[in-house]
């Protein structure tokens, strides 16, 4: 049975459609769910903690490659599907609840006891909270590998970019901070039930074991850059002005002392760039 009359019997099985307020699309094409197993590079010594599993598509082909699966599925309807379907298996473990709510920190750790090396996270994401999961992931510094998710192409687009890039936001920042990005694949609406609006994107993130860039103060960092990008379409000084970094003549004074053209707008720095004026505030030379 391909993936697609297997998805539908689950359905009609237990009487359920998808949740849209959820943002629930059930991924229908197995060479798709064998790119992201490929690309997460699942094996033996891995801990795979899975967000939102669903039907447990993904989940299937991970208890056969990893050394434990741990799901974290926030919808309730889902729970008996997945336990039903995978309670074979003993390197399955599933926890009905929201993944934000959760202390994966203290998860991880208990974990680490049973002879575990590494630490991956797969998801098809849910769109809408797409962005607080993934700063989740990377802003409690967990002991992680990598990231291998499923996002709104748009949005892939945004988290690969390169600091200062085309399609380059705050975002960005963040994650070249944290990881090394790529995109795995493009994924086409076709290959979700129900179709969804959008394409989709399959990505990676490397989680680097320190820092790309080194700041005196990250809060601060992160600060700077997200009220630098607030007010994208004006210049780094007005938009740190307006967002009460500083006085106008202060960051003007500090724009100059550090080498940049006081009408340079956020997306042309790097992520180095921020760091300077970043670590130039917190010196108190600003």
């Amino acid at each position: 049975m391909n993936l697609y009359n297997e998805t539908k019997s689950i359905l009609k099985k237990y009487n359920i459609t998808a949740n849209k307020k959820l943002g629930q699309n059930f991924l229908i094409q197995d060479e798709i769910v064998q790119d992201i197993i490929q690309a997460s590079n699942v094996n033996k010594n891995d801990l795979i903690i899975e967000i939102g599993p669903g039907l447990g598509t993904l989940t299937k082909e991970l208890l056969q490659s990893a050394g434990k699966v741990i799901c974290i599925e926030i919808d309730t309807r889902m729970i008996q599907i997945l336990n039903d379907r995978f309670k074979i298996y003993n390197n399955f473990e599933l926890i009905n609840k929201d993944v934000l709510k959760v202390n994966l920190k203290n998860l991880i750790k208990q974990e680490q006891k049973d002879n575990i090396l590494n630490v991956k996270i797969v998801a098809n994401l849910p769109y809408y909270i797409t962005t607080p999961i993934i700063m989740k992931l990377l802003e409690e510094k967990l002991e992680i590998d990598n990231i291998t998710v499923m996002v709104q192409k748009e949005v892939a687009d945004r988290l690969v970019d390169v600091p200062g890039g085309k399609n380059s936001g705050a975002i960005t920042y963040a994650i070249n901070y944290y990881t090394k990005p790529e995109k795995i694949i493009d994924v086409p609406n076709t290959s979700f039930l129900p179709i969804p609006e959008v394409n989709s994107s399959v990505i990676k993130l490397k989680v680097l074991q320190k820092p790309s860039v080194q700041v005196q103060d990250e809060k601060l960092l992160f600060k700077i850059i997200k009220t630098a990008f607030m007010q994208k379409r004006k210049t780094l000084l007005n938009g740190l002005t307006n967002g009460g970094i500083g006085k106008k003549n202060s960051i003007e004074e500090m724009l100059i002392n550090l080498g940049f053209d006081t009408n340079i707008r956020a997306e042309r720095l790097s992520l180095d760039d921020f760091a300077r004026i970043c670590d130039y505030i917190e010196t108190g030379k600003y």
